[in-house]
């Protein structure tokens, strides 16, 4: 349901906030996941109560027993949205109604109660309204907001959590890859996978990421940026990267995205993507794509070009493919193709309220 269950928030500021010569030194130059805003919003569930003691106070540790449950069996999800500063000085998100939707089914999937959408957006607007000068003025920069729910009973039963922490907090960010927006290379686990059917897959848990780290610590000892996963049970079928969506602009301009199979999380800005593909005139397919396919579209410049994508990242062009014994570039492998380029600058026009938005996919915050 999407109804409010009634949830409040009690607010209580931030005792000690950053200065604000210390936040514009910050919001300069904020990196990506380094720094945080002066305030967090949290909520807690029990199975006898619901949702209660929603609250506003300062960024700060999450007190824990040793025994909750989140530390031995790894309930937790989590998302991520962000905050843009418009030309007016307003400030929105961009579909955090999706984000919350996305969220309850990664509830479902880990066991987890579910937070109404209503209650999700309102947490964030609430954090996002009271550190509104955390919202970076710079070109392409923004304030990253992460939800997470995760379940925090003192128990060592193996069964879900009876009680569940909901937490909101907030990070100024500028571009997800040091030294800014370029052509990344890629690398093909073909010794791990990410997801099998029936698994977490689609669901955007902590422990996707935890079983992904070994494969990218592979792709970094073989100087690539990021790592490709293949399907669990052929080793065939593209996937995903360790944390964006992947998209093929083929020689005659269509975009082509792995289908979700229930094994790839099923992002907003590759729904995004989708539409506007469709509204910038591209035919677009989500269809299964194989690694060989990949190689040899590439090879013989069929696959004109590669991009990944997600909130963190936006849209980022691939410019190698490496993998045990090979490598192929992209193109020249050196910019963005021009189909990339339209796509990126359109998604991050409406999303910065440079352009209109006909899919009302803003949600004006302050």
């Amino acid at each position: 349901m999407d109804t409010r269950t009634g949830l409040r928030f009690e607010t209580a500021a931030a005792g000690n906030p950053v200065s604000r010569d210390d936040r514009e030194r910050i919001l300069d130059k904020p990196g990506f996941g380094q720094h945080f805003s002066d305030h967090m919003v949290s909520a807690r569930w029990t199975s006898e109560s619901g949702w209660t003691d929603g609250r506003l106070g300062p960024h700060a540790a999450i007190p824990m027993d040793p025994a909750a449950s989140i530390l031995h069996y790894s309930q937790s999800i989590f998302e991520g949205f962000k905050a843009y500063r418009l030309p007016d000085g307003s400030v929105a998100t961009f579909r955090p109604a999706d984000n919350a939707r996305r969220f309850q089914l990664s509830a479902q999937r880990l066991a987890l109660p579910e937070l109404p959408v209503d209650d999700f957006v309102a947490a964030a607007d609430l954090l996002i309204a009271t550190d509104r000068a955390w919202v970076p003025s710079q070109p392409e920069s923004s304030l990253y907001i992460r939800p997470l729910l995760f379940g925090s009973e003192r128990y060592l039963g193996v069964r879900p959590a009876l009680e569940a922490t909901f937490v909101v907090i907030a990070s100024p960010v500028a571009s997800y890859f040091a030294g800014g927006v370029r052509p990344v290379s890629i690398w093909v686990s073909e010794r791990y996978t990410r997801a099998a059917l029936g698994g977490t897959g689609a669901a955007k848990c902590g422990g996707n990421y935890a079983a992904g780290l070994i494969a990218q610590q592979e792709a970094t000892a073989h100087e690539c940026d990021q790592v490709v996963f293949l399907d669990a049970a052929e080793h065939r079928w593209v996937e995903e990267l360790g944390g964006m969506n992947l998209f093929f602009v083929l020689r005659d301009g269509t975009l082509v995205t792995p289908e979700l199979t229930g094994t790839i999380l099923a992002g907003i800005t590759r729904d995004s993507i989708l539409t506007l593909g469709r509204d910038l005139g591209h035919e677009v397919e989500e269809r299964r794509i194989g690694i060989d396919e990949w190689r040899e579209g590439a090879r013989t410049g069929e696959i004109a070009e590669v991009f990944a994508c997600g909130t963190a990242a936006v849209v980022t062009p691939v410019g190698r493919l490496r993998w045990e014994g090979g490598e192929i570039t992209m193109g020249e492998g050196r910019d963005f193709g021009p189909v990339t380029r339209r796509i990126r600058s359109t998604l991050l026009d409406i999303q910065f309220g440079r352009a209109a938005d006909t899919h009302s996919w803003l949600h004006r915050v302050s």
